[in-house]
């Protein structure tokens, strides 16, 4: 029992607090904050309609729909259209400087901030791309989200600082986003058992017949409903196994890939395009940091071939050599 206990302790210390490298953490940063500026940005559409004084949702109605003193809303002390639109402006400069990574840490606190106040007050328009985008801009403040791929590396190469190590506060913020997204994914698989239609294996039908949610018309499924029940249930398992088999590293590649198609099939059938994106960017926090140094360099070395090779594949033309040799002899 005592070398048990001492190895659990010792697994719990690797698991949290193993020094990690920045580079998952710094392109969740990336992709994440540009979500966040979309997302964001999308709001100027109707401004004023969604977060404005005489806006559709009233202040009182976002008090006792909240029922709760911690629902706390900057926007709830904008009177002025003028003042609503600086502040909005700022914000999206907020979340610009998140994904390039300029002072992340401080962007991120700012971002989180933000986008839980802007959710606080459009409550009405809340739904699940929201709260994955504060939960992720949420700890993107515990690591060190720009010490990779940000203005703020480029910043600290450029003044010669001491190279950048490997830092458990890095490890704990994928940690803490690991967790997370397994508990959403429990949480929406469990909720499935509760439904009839996902036990039959037609729950999908209901949305693919859904004129609402179509952007692209699955409706021919339906002479052949054995595709639907497949699809079905493929996506129930996988929710509901998602917290036991994306840990063990032979079923984890597997459970990635299968997210894929999974949240681009929302993204493309079912209209929800903003939210099959930003679940896919969660789940980079399941993709290993060497993996992105090896990609993030072959995609460099490409970049790199591809000017020599437009150098090489684009020789001088004939009228180029007959310039050069007039200039040479008119030298000599």
């Amino acid at each position: 029992m005592k070398n048990w206990f001492r190895d659990a302790c010792q697994g719990w210390d690797r698991f949290w607090f193993s020094p990690a490298d920045a580079a998952t953490l710094a392109t969740i940063r990336i992709f994440a904050g540009a979500m966040l500026l979309y997302t964001h940005f999308v709001w100027m559409l109707e401004l004023e309609g969604f977060f404005g004084e005489a806006g559709w949702l009233s202040k009182e109605f976002v008090f006792r729909y909240h029922d709760s003193a911690y629902a706390w809303s900057h926007l709830y002390w904008i009177e002025s259209p003028a003042l609503l639109w600086a502040t909005h402006l700022i914000a999206l400069c907020i979340f610009a400087s998140l994904m390039v990574g300029f002072r992340s840490r401080l962007s991120a606190a700012f971002a989180a901030l933000l986008t839980i106040s802007y959710a606080h007050r459009a409550s009405g328009a809340l739904f699940g791309l929201d709260q994955i985008n504060g939960f992720l801009a949420l700890y993107l403040i515990v690591g060190p989200c720009g010490d990779a791929f940000s203005v703020d590396a480029w910043l600290a190469k450029k003044n010669a600082k001491p190279k950048v190590i490997p830092k458990v506060s890095c490890n704990i913020a994928i940690r803490l986003m690991q967790i997370h997204l397994c508990i959403v994914y429990l949480f929406a698989g469990c909720g499935k058992l509760f439904g009839q239609s996902w036990w039959e294996g037609t729950a999908l039908w209901g949305a693919f017949a859904n004129l609402e949610y179509q952007t692209l018309d699955m409706t021919w499924t339906a002479s052949r409903m054995w595709i639907i029940d497949v699809m079905t249930h493929v996506t129930l398992f996988w929710e509901v196994s998602y917290i036991a088999l994306i840990w063990p590293r032979l079923s984890r590649p597997i459970m990635l890939l299968l997210a894929i198609p999974l949240h681009l099939g929302i993204a493309m059938c079912m209209g929800m395009v903003t939210f099959g994106v930003v679940m896919l960017i969660a789940n980079l926090a399941f993709v290993s940091p060497e993996f992105i140094r090896n990609v993030s360099g072959r995609l460099g070395s490409m970049v790199n071939a591809t000017e020599l090779t437009g150098e090489r594949t684009n020789p001088p033309t004939p009228k180029f050599h007959e310039r050069r040799r007039t200039r040479q002899s008119q030298k000599k």
